[in-house]
Formats: structure tokens, C-alpha cells, sequence
């Protein structure tokens, strides 16, 4: 057992890096629970297709409306309470949600407003975590780290919360609350046993309005040319995945002949496909530099999108399914790692926002365009669209890649 938990958790990387990474992984598994369980909650209260959307919307919109503040927030304030505080408040609202559905006074409008104040806590906690690694480890092993992070977001989030979520709401519609509000307070235990080292003020952390810090962040990130290009290849690439992406379910219908359990099966199909590329990551980035990574990951989305406009075979669709989810969780990390490794310690949660506002604000805008463009010109028109865009993305970028991948052994910092 000991050699196992040394192969998938070094011990190089820290006692309280292993209690971090812990509670993300129950706190992972509770929220691929409520994926499926908040939908299906809402769905068997009302058919109203506005309300049962809005159990969507809930759960994309708090990023972007509290994402930035949350940045701010990590930046000023002890880390380690923040995800504390936000577990706690999951767990609360899960407790008067499953005291609603027990005594029979759960109303779709209760369910909402509960949806978007886990959505929310989980903004906090998530946007704090990520600022903790580089805290609890050393810099040259931020890549294994966050690949052991995003190998429980893919197996937990993705492939076990979801039909976990599912077969507990078959069998009683509390039970999956019940389950996530048990995984938030183990997430609450083992974040509390993390001990983080001592922060020195910088400077910059002199206390000051929101509002400025907020331009702060934006300073630093538009000032720093790696950073800055990384969040806007993160904003552009994802208006041409969100626009693809966005149709999805009409594009394995109508286009591969697929059903319910079909579209199912490929995003499983594509998650199984993320778990390999995180299996793989160390094994990779040993071989091939950051930038060819990064290089390599963007050529693979582009033709993806091809791939996906020309084929009406479900076998084909999947086998690209399964590559693009290798790409995009070796993307993400890779991403992170070298986001991570460039922003200085006080600036980690605001710049950490910048790029969560990318990421979605990226999506909802490419969301519209694909919707609009499947109207008008067929469902594969967002396809060809979203190859087109990342092809001439990837012609103007190409050289910056290795710059971005290797800034930071550079400048640690941009003066702001």
C-alpha cells in the first residue's frame, strides 16, 4: 500500500500537499454527484424547460460574476480558511436542501437558489485550491502535482460523481445531497490538516480597495506577455470549443444517429481519454518541452473539429473524442503548471481569476455563435467554424508557444 501511495503521491511533494490533494478528491466527488443530481431534482419538480435550464445557467454563471472577487479574496486572506469557509457553506446548504426534500417542502425555486450557492462556494474553493499547490510544492514539481489534482477531477468529477449522482437519486432523491454534504465535511477535515508556510506581505498586498486589486491583477497579467498569452489563447480557443461544443447533443443525434445513452457514452468516452492523458503527463513532459506540448495539444483540437465536421461515424466520433480529452486535460495542466510557476505568490488568486473569466467568458461567447451558426447553415456549421478560427489562432501563435512555456525560468515577476 505504501508503494502504491508513493507512486501516485511522491512523498517529495509534502505531507500537506497529500491532505490538500484529499480533499479535493472528495470534495470532486461530491460535486460529479450534483452534476447529475441537481438537474434530475429540478426535472422531477417541474417540465418548464426555462427552470430546468436555469440549473444549468446556475452553474456556469458564478464564475464570471464572482470570479475576480474571489481572486482578490485568496490574495488577502488565509488561504486555507477560505476553502474551509466554502466547504462549510456547502455543507450547510446541502443539510437545508435535504431537510427540504425529507419533509416534502422542497420547491424548484428552494432548489435553484441552493444550486447557485454551491455553484458559488465552489468558485471560492476552487479558485483558493489552485493557489495552494505552488504554496506546498517545490516549482519543478508543480506538473506532477497538478496532473495528480486534475486525475481526480477526471475520475471523480467526471466518470464516477455523475452515474454515482444518478443511481443515488433513483433510489431516494435525498440521498445524493445527502452523499455530497458527507464529502464536503471530509473535504473541510482534510484541508484543515494542511499546514501552509508562512506568507510574507508583499508590498503590493498593502491592503487597498477591491476594485484596485482587481486592476492590479489585470495590470500584472497584460504586463507579463506569457501570462497574457496564455489567458487569451484560453479565451479564443475556448469561443471556438464553446461554439462546437454547444451543439453537441443535437450533433450526435442528428449527425451520428446517437441517443441519450450514446451522447452519454462520449463524453465518458472523452473523460476516459483525459485520464490516460493525466497518466501519461509525467512520462511526456520528460520527453517533450512545455511549448511542444502546448504546440502539439492545439494542432490536435484544431483537427478535432475537422475530424468531427466531416464524419457521420459514431465509432470515428469516439476514437476523436477519446484523443481530444487526452489534449485537453494535459492542456489544463500544463496550463496551470506554467501559469503557476510565472505569477508571484500574492498575485496567484487574482491572476488565477483572469483565467477562469477566459475560460468561461470564452465559452458563453462561443455558446451564442454556435447556436446562431447551427441555425442558420446546419449542425455542423459551429464545426467548421471552430476549425477555421483555431487554425489561423494556431498560424499567429505558433512561435509565442515555447516563449510561454518558458518564461518563468526567465522572470519570475512582471513589476506592475
Amino acid at each position: 500500500m505504501s508503494r502504491m501511495i508513493e507512486t501516485v503521491v511522491p512523498a517529495r511533494l509534502g505531507t500537506g500537499y497529500r491532505w490538500l490533494l484529499a480533499s479535493s478528491w472528495a470534495t470532486n466527488l461530491g460535486d460529479g454527484v450534483a452534476v447529475a443530481a441537481g438537474p434530475l431534482l429540478v426535472a422531477s419538480l417541474t417540465d418548464n424547460p426555462f427552470l430546468v435550464s436555469l440549473a444549468a445557467l446556475l452553474r456556469w454563471a458564478p464564475p464570471l460574476v464572482f470570479g475576480l472577487y474571489a481572486g482578490v479574496l485568496s490574495d488577502r486572506l488565509d488561504r486555507r480558511r477560505i476553502v474551509i469557509a466554502a466547504d462549510v457553506i456547502r455543507v450547510l446548504a446541502l443539510v437545508v436542501l435535504v431537510v427540504a426534500i425529507v419533509t416534502d417542502r422542497v420547491s424548484v425555486v428552494g432548489v435553484l437558489v441552493a444550486l447557485g450557492l454551491l455553484a458559488t462556494a465552489e468558485v471560492f474553493a476552487d479558485n483558493t485550491t489552485a493557489t495552494l499547490t505552488p504554496m506546498l510544492v517545490h516549482r519543478d514539481d508543480l506538473a506532477i502535482a497538478n496532473a495528480r489534482m486534475q486525475t481526480g477531477f477526471i475520475t471523480l468529477d467526471q466518470l464516477a460523481g455523475p452515474p454515482i449522482g444518478a443511481a443515488l437519486f433513483a433510489a431516494g432523491a435525498a440521498w445524493p445531497f445527502v452523499t455530497e454534504a458527507v464529502l464536503a465535511a471530509a473535504g473541510v477535515l482534510l484541508v484543515s490538516r494542511v499546514v501552509l508556510p508562512v506568507r510574507e506581505r508583499e508590498p503590493a498586498e498593502t491592503p487597498t480597495g477591491v476594485w484596485r486589486d482587481m486592476a492590479e491583477g489585470f495590470r500584472w497579467t497584460v504586463r507579463h506577455p506569457a501570462v497574457r498569452t496564455l489567458c487569451l489563447t484560453i479565451l479564443i480557443f475556448n469561443v471556438t470549443f464553446g461554439a462546437a461544443w454547444s451543439v453537441l447533443v443535437l450533433y450526435a443525434e442528428q449527425r451520428l444517429g446517437l441517443g441519450a445513452v450514446g451522447f452519454g457514452l462520449l463524453t465518458t468516452v472523452s473523460a476516459v481519454g483525459g485520464l490516460l492523458g493525466t497518466a501519461l503527463y509525467g512520462w511526456i513532459t520528460r520527453r517533450v518541452s512545455l511549448g511542444n506540448v502546448m504546440r502539439a495539444g492545439l494542432i490536435i483540437e484544431t483537427f478535432t473539429h475537422l475530424a468531427l465536421a466531416l464524419t457521420t461515424s459514431a465509432w470515428l466520433a469516439s476514437l476523436v473524442f477519446f484523443v481530444f480529452g487526452a489534449h485537453a486535460f494535459v492542456w489544463s495542466t500544463t496550463s496551470m503548471t506554467v501559469r503557476q510557476r510565472a505569477v508571484p505568490t500574492h498575485l496567484q488568486g487574482r491572476v488565477n481569476s483572469i483565467n477562469t473569466i477566459s475560460v468561461f467568458g470564452g465559452l458563453v461567447v462561443g455558446s451564442a455563435i454556435g447556436g446562431v451558426l447551427a441555425t442558420h447553415y446546419g449542425v455542423t456549421a459551429p464545426f467548421w467554424f471552430a476549425f477555421v478560427g483555431s487554425a489561423v489562432f494556431v498560424v499567429l501563435l505558433w512561435r509565442e508557444l515555447t516563449r510561454i512555456a518558458h518564461a518563468d525560468e526567465r522572470s519570475q515577476a512582471v513589476a506592475v
